[in-house]
C-alpha cells in the first residue's frame, strides 16, 4: 500500500533506507578512534556492526588499521575483531624521519571499495578523510549507494558532497558506545599521536 507516501514521492525515506541491498562496510580504524575520543565514548564494535548493518544483508565488514606488532593489547583487540565479524586489514607503522610513526590505509580502502563493486549494493564508509572522496565518487558512478559515517567536525565537505547519505556519529553515539559491562576490547591505534582541537597531531 502507498498510503504513507506524499504526492510526488515514489518511496518514503524509510523505504529508501530499507532498500539497501547487500551492504559492505569499510572502517578507517584510526579515524573512528579519534572521533570517539572527541565524543568522549568508547566504541562497542558488536553494537557498531549491528547499527551499520541495520538489518540489511552484510557482505563483509572491513577494519583498516596501522599496527605495532609488539603491542600485545592491540594484537588481542585485532584477534577479537577477526572473531567477531570483521575482516581486519593491518599495515605496519612506518617510522618517519621526524621520529613519528604512521600508517596510511587510504589506498587499501579505495582499492577494496572498487574491487568489490558488483558484489555489494551499498557501501558504508566510516571515515571523514577527504582523500577518499574520489573513490566514493567512482563507485557511485558504477551503481553503488554510499553512506558516510563520521564525526562532522572531522569530516571533509568533499566527502559529504559525493555521498548519498551522511550520518554524524554524534547522532548515533548512544547506539554504538560501550556500557561499563560490555565484554569488548579498547582500541588504541597509534601511541605516538594525540588529538588537539579536532586535529590529529603526530608526536615525535
Amino acid at each position: 500500500m502507498l498510503n504513507n507516501i506524499n504526492p510526488g514521492e515514489l518511496f518514503t525515506p524509510e523505504q529508501v533506507l530499507e532498500n539497501r541491498g547487500r551492504v559492505a562496510i569499510f572502517i578507517d580504524g584510526s579515524n573512528l578512534f579519534y572521533a570517539a575520543l572527541q565524543l568522549g565514548i568508547e566504541i562497542d564494535y558488536t553494537k557498531l556492526l549491528c547499527r551499520l548493518t541495520a538489518g540489511s544483508r552484510l557482505l563483509r565488514s572491513f577494519f583498516y588499521t596501522g599496527v605495532d606488532r609488539t603491542n600485545e593489547k592491540q594484537q588481542g583487540f585485532l584477534l577479537w575483531m577477526r572473531r567477531n565479524g570483521y575482516r581486519v586489514i593491518a599495515k605496519d607503522l612506518v617510522q618517519l624521519p621526524d621520529g613519528s610513526k604512521k600508517a596510511n590505509l587510504d589506498v587499501e580502502i579505495a582499492v577494496d571499495m572498487m574491487a568489490l563493486v558488483g558484489s555489494y549494493d551499498t557501501a558504508v564508509l566510516v571515515s571523514g578523510d577527504g582523500d577518499l572522496a574520489y573513490a566514493v565518487d567512482s563507485v557511485s558512478y558504477r551503481g553503488v549507494r554510499v553512506e558516510v559515517v563520521s564525526l562532522r567536525a572531522m569530516t571533509s565537505d568533499s566527502l559529504i558532497n559525493v555521498a548519498d547519505r551522511y550520518i554524524d556519529l554524534e547522532m548515533i553515539k548512544e547506539d554504538i558506545q560501550k556500557t561499563p559491562r560490555s565484554p569488548n576490547y579498547t582500541y588504541r591505534p597509534l601511541s605516538g599521536m594525540s588529538l588537539i582541537d579536532g586535529q590529529i597531531i603526530e608526536d615525535s
